[in-house]
């Protein structure tokens, strides 16, 4: 009883001291902004900042030489009822890739995707594109947000498409007054149809300045930004150089990164959680803690992999569609929700069509990205878990949405000393890691709630 006593108070002084010393040390420090060059060519002449359309094409050869690599495709067979448990299940492998070898249809998917105006523009010695979609209202009659949304790994500006015009088409809010955002989806570099870096040292906070200088070049001085996965790292890091020039943050992935009270409260704060100021449904997200611990486990082998290795993986799958395929979708299954891996198809079929899917695949088959994309794990954290701005709070007013079936859970106890200015703090009734792509509507929802409440504030402006 004594021992229990003590280890009591022992705790009790540890959480006060975190506590106290956090507030002591509140950092009010921006990420310095810094400035870099790409490209193995030297920076000769002032950087063309030319907006250019860009449309993405349909090449024949490619296609036909992606259906020969197909048709020779070699599979091992699966172990008898292993379904998603060791990776991808090769036996529904053989009909993902059946359907991409003979019913998907690329060059209708290339018009889709021109659907909406894209274009590139040349951002320290890279050409970065970005997808830009303006509502249709006059502004005279219409007030519009400039908005920039942020994708991740294994994802591309695809999975914005069925969100945009959830955000684009204006809607009737306060005093009958129109309103709707103007939406700009960018490729990271690396990614699909923007430029890879050439030069090692690119990582998110890199990300951030290209794609604040993009803002800037597009007019925009102040911008709300959104993102998930990576996405979410970029903005942040954004939101911590400039944070003048964010009216606010909206992520639906983030971290806890409190060290050391985090790691207590997964030892007592089932037992003890309003020490920790932890609500009920975090002792429900959290507790048995094991079960996520090995979810969390399982589904982090590929960054690893990635933060190490990256080009040795990336010989593999950029030359192999079938491996490709294997390698992007596996995510897609487990990351929408870790039960998929019961299922035969892994549940690809539950939130997604294979037509979206491959198309997704396309992206980065058809500009062969997948290596430089795998690149920025490493770049970012391939000299540990010291992300950039680690230690740089955010400022601007932050919304954050937990979706129940993403990888990871912080609670809002958690993130509160990271992020200062938590506007809304919502939890989603379903959906997992890639939020705008499974969960398009709800995801819009709450970007739409957390700009209403961002701007009631008093310091808005």
């Amino acid at each position: 009883m004594c021992l229990l006593l003590s280890l009591l108070v022992a705790v009790l002084v540890v959480v006060v001291v975190v506590r106290l010393y956090g507030r002591s040390t509140a950092q009010t420090a921006t990420l310095p902004i810094g400035d870099g060059w790409w490209t193995q060519a030297a920076k000769a002449f002032p950087e063309d900042e030319t907006i250019r359309p860009f449309t993405v094409t349909f090449d024949p050869n490619v296609l036909q030489d992606l259906h020969g690599r197909l048709d020779r495709t070699r599979l091992s067979e699966p172990l008898e009822n292993s379904r998603f448990h060791y990776g991808f299940n090769t036996t529904f492998l053989k009909t993902v890739l059946h359907y991409w070898r003979h019913e998907y249809d690329w060059k209708k998917q290339v018009e889709e995707l021109n659907k909406y105006p894209h274009f590139k523009t040349r951002i320290e010695g890279l050409d970065v594109h970005f997808v830009h979609v303006k509502p249709a209202q006059p502004t005279s009659q219409c007030h519009i947000r400039p908005l920039l949304m942020l994708h991740g790994w294994p994802g591309s500006f695809f999975e914005f498409y069925k969100i945009l015009p959830l955000l684009t088409t204006p809607r009737q809010v306060r005093d009958n007054r129109m309103e709707a955002f103007e939406v700009i989806c960018p490729s990271i570099p690396g990614y699909g149809f923007s430029d890879a870096p050439q030069k090692r040292g690119f990582n998110t906070a890199n990300a951030a300045r290209v794609f604040y200088k993009l803002m800037t070049r597009l007019g925009h001085n102040k911008f709300y930004v959104q993102g998930g996965d990576w996405g979410s790292a970029i903005g942040q890091n954004m939101a911590q150089m400039v944070p003048g020039h964010l009216y606010g943050l909206h992520l639906n992935f983030f971290h806890n990164g409190q060290g050391l009270r985090s790691w207590l409260s997964l030892l007592l704060g089932q037992y003890l959680p309003s020490l920790f100021g932890l609500t009920q449904i975090d002792v429900q997200r959290l507790f048995p803690f094991m079960p996520h611990f090995r979810t969390l486990f399982c589904e982090t082998g590929y960054m690893h992999i990635q933060a190490t290795k990256p080009d040795t993986a990336g010989s593999a799958v950029n030359d192999s569609p079938a491996g490709l395929a294997a390698y992007i979708l596996e995510k897609f299954s487990t990351w929408t929700n870790p039960a998929y891996r019961d299922l035969k198809d892994g549940g690809l079929s539950e939130k997604y069509t294979l037509e979206e899917l491959i198309t997704n695949v396309m992206i980065y088959w058809t500009t062969n990205s997948i290596t430089s994309s795998m690149r920025l794990y490493k770049e970012t954290m391939g000299k540990g878990l010291n992300l950039p701005g680690k230690d740089v709070p955010v400022t601007v007013p932050t919304g954050l949405t937990v979706f129940p079936n993403e990888l990871t859970y912080a609670p809002k106890a958690w993130v509160k000393s990271h992020f200062h200015n938590i506007v809304s703090y919502s939890y989603q009734p379903r959906g997992g890691h890639f939020a705008a792509f499974e969960e398009p509507v709800l995801l819009a929802e709450d970007v739409w709630k957390f700009v209403r409440k961002a701007e009631a504030l008093p310091s808005f402006h």
